[in-house]
C-alpha cells in the first residue's frame, strides 16, 4: 500500500526520492513526505494529497541533503493530513512505515504514562519512540532498531534515518515487502522493484525478520540474533523499468489493450501448439493423480479468477474445489487433508491476507502452488510450485491484464489436471488447447467494440446503480464487472447469478436501473434470456453482451454488444474486455481518477 524510498547518495537525495515516489503512485496514497539530513540535522517536507503538492513545497523550500527517506501514505490510523504524513520524527530519529502496528494503543499508553507527548494520530509514531528510547540507553542505531522490533506486533516495512549519521539508513521487514538496491557509491531502499528501477538494476529482497544496514559502501543483512546473513542481488527485468503510458491517456486503458499480447505470452509458456497439449514446465513437479481436492484462495479480482477456475477444475478435471476469500479462509479453521493442493492467486504476490492463508495451508500439509505476476515476490518464494503470469507490471489500481493472465494460467492448469486424472483424453484436449491458442485473436476482435462502448458508457454514467448478471462462469465474471465499475466510477454496482434475480434483486428493477446481462450462446443461454425478459418486463435497461449466435435470437434489449462466437472454455477471457472498457469509459465520462481511484491501493499489504 504505502510506498517507501530511501537514498544514500552522492548528490541531493530529494530529487531521486521524489522521482521514485512518482513510480509508487499506483499503490494509492493520500499524503507524501521526504526527510533528509541537512548538516547532520533532520529536515522534513510533507504534504497532503498528490505528489505535486509535495513538489511545490520542495520548490519553495528545497532539501539538499545527500541522504534521505521518502513515503507515500495510505491512511490506516489517523486522518490524511500533514500532521499524520510520513516521515515521522522523534528526537533525531525519522521513520517511514508500510504496514500496521496492531499493539500501537498499548505502546502509546505506555509512553503516555511515562510523560511522552505524541504529535500524530498514527500507529507508526510509536516505532520512532521505541527506537529513541533505545538510543537514550546508549545503543547505536542498528542495535536500537533491533532492540525495538520485538515490541512491535503486526506487519511492517521500515526505513530509518538518524541525526548525525549521514551515511546510514536502516531497514527492517516483517510481513510487508522491502527491497534494497545497489549502485556505485550510492545505495537504495524501496518498497518494490518498480520504485528502484530508475536508480539501479540490481536489488535484493529482505526476508521476514531481516534488518538491513545501508551505507554508500555497501549493504549488510542481519537476523534477529544480530548474525550477518547473505542476500544475493538479482537483476531487475527490463520490462519492470519501462512502465510508461505511451500513447494512452491512462495506464488502465493501456493495460486493457495489452491483453492480446500478454495473454498470448502467458499461454505460450503453458501450451505446445504443435502437439495440441498443455505443457506444464518440466521443473514443476505436479501430479494430479493423488489429489482429490483443490482449495483456491485469493482476494479481490484474483478471487473472481479463482471462482471461474472452480468451474473449469470441476468440469474438465472432475476435481472438488473449495474456494475462499483469503481474509476469511485463515480464520475459518478449515479442515484440510494433507497432500492436497492449495492454489493461491495474486498479482503482486504480497497481498497480506493471501500470504497468511498460504502459511496456514502450508502448516497443514498442503502442496502450495501460487499463480503470481511477480516471480520474485514473497508469495512465490514461499511456494513449492510457482506458475507465473506474464502480464508485466500492472500500474492501474483496477486489475485488467493480470486478471485475464490469471485466467489463462488457471485454464491451462485445469486441463492438465483433467489429462492427469483421465477425465480428458488426448482427443478432448486438442480442441481446448486450440481454443486457448485463439484467445489473443478473439481479444483483438473484442477491442474493436471500443467506439460503441464509449457511447454506451455515456448513458451508463447517468446512473448511480447498476446490476450485472450471468450464469456459469459468467456469474463470477458479473461479480468482477461490478467490482470494476465500483472501483473507478464510484457507481454502486452488484453482480448476481442470473437465477437469483427472483430471490431478491428483482425488487431493484425499474426504468432507471441498467442491468448488464452477460450471455454467450452456451448451455445456459436460454435460461439467462428468460431472466433478461423478466428485467425487460419491469422496464429495466438491459445491456446484453453476447456473441453473434446469441444476438440472432434476441430482441427488445436497451443496448447490445456483440462479440465473436468463441468456445465456452474461453468466454470469460474474451468477454472480460468489453466489461473492462465499459467501466473505463464510464469513469472517463464521470471525470474520476481512473488509475488512482479514491481510497484504494494497488497492493493490499496490510490486513
Amino acid at each position: 500500500m504505502c510506498g517507501i524510498v530511501g537514498v544514500v547518495g552522492r548528490g541531493p537525495a530529494a530529487t531521486p526520492i521524489l522521482d521514485a515516489l512518482r513510480r509508487l503512485e499506483y499503490r494509492g496514497y493520500d499524503s507524501a513526505g521526504i526527510a533528509t539530513l541537512e548538516r547532520g540535522l533532520l529536515t522534513r517536507r510533507r504534504a497532503v494529497g498528490k505528489l505535486k503538492n509535495l513538489e511545490s513545497k520542495l520548490t519553495c523550500e528545497p532539501l539538499v541533503g545527500l541522504i534521505g527517506i521518502g513515503h507515500t501514505r495510505w491512511a490506516t490510523h489517523g486522518r490524511p493530513n500533514e500532521k499524520n504524513a510520513h516521515p515521522h520524527a522523534v528526537d533525531g530519529v525519522a521513520v517511514v512505515h508500510n504496514g500496521i502496528i496492531e499493539n500501537h494503543r498499548e505502546l502509546r499508553n505506555e509512553f503516555k504514562r511515562a510523560g511522552v507527548r505524541f504529535a500524530t494520530d498514527t500507529d507508526t509514531e510509536v516505532i520512532a519512540h521505541l527506537v529513541n528510547q533505545q538510543l537514550k540507553k546508549g545503543r547505536e542505531p542498528v542495535d536500537a532498531v533491533r532492540a525495538a522490533l520485538p515490541r512491535l506486533e503486526g506487519a511492517f516495512a521500515l526505513a530509518f534515518l538518524f541525526e548525525g549519521y549521514e551515511n546510514l539508513i536502516i531497514g527492517a521487514r516483517k510481513g510487508s515487502p522491502l527491497a534494497v538496491g545497489y549502485g556505485r557509491g550510492e545505495m537504495y531502499v524501496g518498497s518494490d522493484a518498480i520504485a528502484l528501477a530508475p536508480l539501479t538494476n540490481m536489488i535484493s529482497y529482505l526476508e521476514d525478520g531481516d534488518v538491513t544496514v545501508v551505507t554508500r559502501e555497501g549493504i549488510d543483512f542481519l537476523n534477529a540474533k544480530g548474525e550477518y546473513l547473505r542476500r544475493s542481488p538479482a537483476k531487475i527485468a527490463r520490462s519492470t523499468i519501462l512502465v510508461q503510458k505511451g500513447e494512452h491517456r491512462h495506464f488502465m486503458v493501456k493495460e486493457i489493450h495489452e491483453q492480446p499480447r500478454v495473454v498470448g505470452e502467458t499461454l505460450a509458456q503453458y501450451i505446445d501448439v504443435a502437439s495440441g497439449m498443455i505443457k506444464i514446465p518440466k521443473d514443476v513437479e505436479l501430479d494430479f493423480h493423488d489429489i482429490n481436492r483443490v482449495s483456491i484462495t485469493a482476494c479481490g479480482t484474483a478471487f473472481y479468477a479463482g471462482l471461474i477456475a472452480r468451474y473449469w477444475f470441476e468440469r474438465y478435471a472432475g476435481l472438488a474445489v473449495e474456494i475462499d476469500i483469503a481474509s476469511e479462509f485463515r480464520y475459518r479453521n478449515v479442515p484440510l487433508d494433507s497432500g492436497n493442493l492449495a492454489i493461491f492467486v495474486s498479482q503482486s504476490g504480497e497481498t497480506a491476507d493471501t500470504l497468511a492463508s498460504l502459511e496456514f495451508a502450508k502448516a497443514r500439509g498442503q502442496r502450495i502452488l501460487s499463480v503470481v505476476n511477480v516471480p520474485s515476490s514473497t508469495m512465490a518464494r514461499a511456494s513449492q510450485i510457482v506458475l507465473p503470469t506474464l502480464a508485466g507490471p500492472e500500474v492501474g489500481v483496477a486489475s485488467t491484464k493480470a486478471f485475464t493472465c490469471q485466467l489463462a494460467t488457471l485454464a491451462c492448469l485445469a486441463i492438465a489436471a483433467g489429462r492427469d486424472r483421465g477425465v480428458l483424453s488426448a482427443a478432448d484436449e486438442v480442441p481446448l488447447v486450440r481454443a486457448l491458442s485463439d484467445v489473443p485473436t478473439y481479444m483483438a476482435c473484442a477491442l474493436e467494440l471500443e467506439p460503441k462502448i464509449r457511447q454506451l458508457a455515456r448513458k451508463m454514467a447517468a446512473s448511480r446503480n447498476a446490476l450485472f448478471i450471468g450464469r456459469g462462469t459468467n456469474y463470477p465474471l458479473a461479480l468482477e464487472a461490478a467490482l470494476k465499475l465500483k472501483e473507478i466510477t464510484y457507481i454502486h454496482a452488484e453482480g448476481y447469478a442470473a437465477g437469483e434475480l427472483k430471490h431478491g434483486p428483482i425488487a431493484l428493477i425499474d426504468k432507471n436501473l441498467p442491468v448488464v446481462v452477460i450471455a454467450p450462446s452456451d448451455t445456459t443461454f436460454e435460461k439467462t434470456m428468460s431472466n433478461m425478459q423478466e428485467v425487460i418486463a419491469r422496464e429495466g435497461r438491459t445491456i446484453l453482451i453476447t456473441d453473434h449466435k446469441g444476438a440472432s435470437h434476441v430482441a427488445g434489449c436497451w443496448e447490445m454488444l456483440t462479440l465473436p462466437d468463441v468456445p465456452a472454455l474461453v468466454t470469460p477471457l474474451v468477454f472480460a474486455l468489453p466489461l473492462q472498457l465499459l467501466a473505463y469509459h464510464t469513469a472517463l465520462a464521470l471525470g474520476t481518477d481512473v488509475d488512482q481511484p479514491r481510497n484504494l491501493a494497488k497492493s493490499v499489504t496490510v490486513e
